[in-house]
């Protein structure tokens, strides 16, 4: 009897037989009737094939089905060292289906000509600032609250969220420091092509600082304390900001909050972390400056969002927010007399101490939205793609 198995070896090596490299095919669907655009695809490195998996994760790379190698990222998102997510970005036809693989090559990962990117800024007293291709943030750190406190004209006393309004889409940040400190004190604050800073918080929320609101009174964090990045690349940036804790009627409150901006979005992902000390959370509390309330609210409770529009210099500017109506218990539009307490409030429920929102701003100079109209169109897409992720598999 022969043994056919001892002639098949050597046969395949002739024919230079190779078992097939790993791969993972990754299925994308798009349930809405609405075309997706820079839609972020986040596959967790974990949850993938095994064979995948066994891959070091910086050999991974991403193909669309025409075999174009995508620019992606990988996040480490708890801190440990090691990747624990790889990032795409994709644009879906409504109702339409995508389908990408995964597997280890050697080519370089292409070079995006749009980024994200925050860092601490040292050099304006102590702002954390963040930015994408179209909207860039800023908020204050404690050296300024410092400064406050002596009555310093550079101190800041602010838990409340800046605009800077961009209107380019390469990155703005470091630029605009720069000048503020080889120019001239506050260079930002001057528009010579690129954008300015205009917006003024104080000791309002800005757009989507927070708070707790008890019996109409809301109670606020002061100035951040601490910061982690973990993630800064051509599809996202996170990082976390630490707040030292704040009495709330009578509850200590302990506030961290986890903020991402993916590239291509107008909004800013925040998870907010409320830690009460002895008795639920009655509610977190998302506002919205209004500033001399001389602009338009517009609501829209069931869809989950909400926006201002008003006159900024000789230009308009939206401003909103846009969180799931599951958490959403009531919102009210408080008017004041007292400098910077004109505010629309967006009041929360939060899930085990937390709650997810987006907040952010449509500049009409920078050409994105011409109009009211064109920002609440935006505003509404967005949150029907937060009430329907696109639905992502692999095998």
């Amino acid at each position: 009897m022969f043994n056919y198995s001892l002639f098949a070896l050597p046969l395949a090596g002739l024919l230079g037989a190779t078992a097939p490299a790993p791969t993972a095919t990754i299925t994308v669907r798009n349930k809405l009737s609405l075309a997706r655009r820079a839609e972020t695809i986040t596959l967790p490195l974990a949850q993938l094939p095994a064979a995948v998996r066994n891959l070091s994760a910086t050999s991974l790379r991403v193909r669309d089905a025409s075999k174009k190698l995508l620019v992606s990222q990988l996040v480490d998102t708890n801190a440990d060292g090691q990747p624990d997510e790889l990032l795409f970005q994709t644009d879906v036809p409504a109702r339409g289906t995508q389908t990408f693989t995964v597997a280890a090559g050697t080519e370089p990962v292409p070079a995006s000509e749009l980024t994200t990117f925050a860092r601490f800024v040292p050099e304006r007293t102590d702002d954390f600032a963040w930015e994408n291709d179209r909207v860039a943030f800023r908020t204050y750190g404690p050296n300024a609250e410092q400064l406050y406190d002596r009555k310093d004209s550079n101190g800041t006393l602010s838990s409340g969220m800046d605009c800077w309004l961009k209107r380019v889409s390469y990155p703005i940040i470091d630029k605009w420091y720069g000048r503020h400190v080889n120019v001239k004190p506050f260079a930002y604050h001057t528009d010579i092509g690129e954008g300015y800073d205009p917006y003024h918080v104080g000791s309002s929320r800005g757009v989507g600082g927070t708070g707790v609101l008890v019996s109409d009174k809301l109670y606020t964090s002061r100035n951040f304390v601490s910061y982690k990045v973990l993630a800064i690349g051509p599809i996202r940036t996170v990082f976390e900001l630490t707040y030292a804790p704040f009495d709330a009627a009578g509850q200590l409150i302990v506030e961290k909050k986890i903020i991402t901006l993916d590239l291509g979005s107008n909004l800013t992902r925040y998870e907010e972390h409320f830690s009460p000390t002895y008795k639920p959370l009655p509610n977190c509390t998302i506002g919205l400056t209004l500033h001399e309330a001389k602009g338009e609210v517009q609501a829209n409770r069931p869809a989950g969002w909400f926006r201002y529009w008003e006159k900024v210099d000789d230009s308009n500017l939206g401003t909103a927010v846009v969180v799931a109506p599951s958490y959403l218990t009531d919102y009210q539009d408080h008017r004041s007399a007292k400098k910077d307490d004109n505010q629309l409030y967006m009041v929360t429920k939060p899930r085990q101490n937390t709650v997810v929102f987006y907040a952010g701003f449509g500049w009409q100079k920078s050409g994105q939205f011409a109009t009211a109209a064109a920002w609440d169109a935006y505003l509404g897409e967005f949150a029907q793609r937060l009430a329907s992720p696109l639905a992502v598999s692999w095998r």
